[in-house]
């Protein structure tokens, strides 16, 4: 009797890929039903932007650059930074829902599930990022760098919030409630955010203060940006964009090599 032949198992690699794209589709289709994380995120960057460029704007010092141009690439950054307290969130609440539960059950990787959330999580944040660029434009931003250049500090913002997703994703494994979940996200954000060059210089800050700052993710991301976005405009901060941005990359990659191994260790725990 002839036995019936099996179709072979995708290899890891591919079904990795697969079981990503399958939960990171999964959350892009019920992002329409959550429209009040989108819209609250959305409207707290543009209060900020709109409060710091028109109210505090003329009441800092930035070397004479117009602030407008100093502004935007930190609102770049601490938008797409907080967009990572909002996968908390959204890991904490399916955790809460026992999805994460469910999703337990089956023949899934760990790494699939978590890969699929910071990829939806990523187009989210292009999109808050395109919308941005649209807000700044309409202040008086303006791109004046090489298109390589501009590509590269945009690439670099993206991957940025793709690593700091996943330090949500850990969060949210680790609390209790969304409500939990919302504060430990944002808790760390805003003095990582405010404490860093993304809305003032760190020359204008405490000499204590001036430590923590300049070797802040947050400074070395938005400077990186700063130089590269004004390409020939302002080459003090030109000279250094290059070196910032490999700091970031190093930053960023030591961000998912320890956070990706917790979540997953984190995962595991949960499952036993």
């Amino acid at each position: 009797m002839t036995a019936v032949a099996q179709a072979p198992r995708p290899t890891a690699g591919p079904r990795l890929v697969a079981d990503s794209w399958m939960m990171a589709w999964r959350l892009l289709k019920a992002t329409p039903r959550q429209p009040e994380l989108f819209m609250f995120s959305t409207v707290q960057t543009i209060m900020f932007v709109l409060l710091f460029r028109y109210v505090f704007g003329g009441a800092i010092d930035t070397g004479g650059v117009a602030y407008v141009q100093f502004l935007m690439p930190g609102i770049f950054v601490q938008t797409l930074a907080f967009n990572g307290a909002v996968t908390g969130i959204g890991m904490a609440d399916d955790m809460a829902k026992g999805i994460v539960d469910r999703f337990r059950s089956m023949p899934i990787s760990p790494v699939a599930m978590f890969v699929g959330r910071a990829i939806s999580d990523l187009v989210r944040a292009t999109f808050m990022l395109i919308m941005m660029i649209g807000v700044g434009m309409l202040t008086g931003f303006r791109f004046h760098g090489s298109a390589v250049h501009i590509i590269a500090g945009l690439a670099l913002i993206l991957l940025f919030s793709f690593a700091f997703s996943w330090i949500g994703i850990w969060i949210g494994l680790i609390v209790k409630t969304v409500e939990a979940a919302q504060s430990g996200g944002f808790i760390w954000l805003f003095p990582l955010t405010f404490a860093s060059a993304a809305f003032v210089p760190v020359q204008r800050m405490p000499g204590w203060l001036q430590a923590f700052a300049k070797y802040n993710p947050i400074t070395l991301i938005v400077d990186a940006l700063r130089g590269w976005f004004d390409d020939g405009v302002r080459e003090t901060l030109h000279i250094h964009a290059t070196v910032n941005g490999l700091q970031s990359l190093a930053w960023i990659v030591g961000i998912l090599v320890v956070f990706v191994p917790l979540c997953v260790s984190r995962f595991r725990r949960l499952s036993r």
